[in-house]
């Protein structure tokens, strides 16, 4: 059966990104350092159309990450491109990825602003959602064709889905930084239990990798 699951890296204080993101600077003052783990991996390098790089006991988990998965869903400032409605023209933002982004399957953006779709090489075309986390996930899956759909960033989009009870997996990669402040993941949900459970940790330099998987 087709599943729900999210990746991201955090923080020991809870952060996925730092203080003062900007267009220039997304993942804030040193946010940088969540990700260092991963792009310096074999894996990570091998899935953006690079050589080189570390195997190690992240390897398996960032080949994992993106096993059978047919679709992504993720949150406008994931995307890109600031607040409000999309510019046109020169000034469009078309993504942080360039002209083939790493995806290769359609990915749904969760906005506020009507869009037209983004198709762009590789196979990742981009769908603007307007009408909500339901609507993308029902697009997603139906896109994915009984393969998972994976919840790609940030950290909105996974706590609205965390609210939901809609998560199968939460695979949290946790970087031994303080980052001080910035967005917290958990931030403004319900106290009590999610309905998930630990079901592994994974130790690799400068990373340790837990998952959860729904009760």
């Amino acid at each position: 059966m087709a599943q729900l699951r999210s990746h991201i890296s955090i923080s020991l204080d809870g952060f996925t990104a730092g203080p003062s993101p900007s267009l220039d600077d997304p993942l804030g003052a040193g946010g940088e350092q969540l990700h260092e783990w991963a792009l310096a991996n074999a894996a990570w390098r091998a899935q953006h159309g690079r050589e080189g790089g570390e195997v190690n006991a992240s390897t398996a988990v960032l080949e994992r990450a993106t096993e059978n998965v047919g679709a992504y869903v993720m949150g406008r400032n994931m995307f890109g491109g600031g607040s409000g409605p999309w510019a046109e023209g020169a000034e469009r933002w078309d993504g942080w990825w360039g002209e083939e982004p790493p995806f290769h399957v359609p990915v749904f953006v969760l906005t506020h602003h009507a869009r037209e779709p983004l198709e762009l090489r590789g196979g990742t075309t981009f769908h603007f959602v307007t009408d909500g986390l339901e609507a993308a996930l029902a697009r997603a899956f139906e896109a994915a064709d009984g393969k998972d759909v994976s919840v790609a960033g940030g950290a909105a989009a996974i706590r609205q889905c965390l609210a939901a009870g809609v998560l199968d997996e939460l695979h949290l990669h946790v970087v031994p930084v303080l980052l001080g402040g910035g967005t917290r993941l958990l931030d403004g949900l319900a106290s009590g239990p999610f309905g998930l459970e630990p079901v592994e940790a994974i130790h690799a330099p400068g990373v340790t990798h837990l998952t959860y998987r729904k009760a």
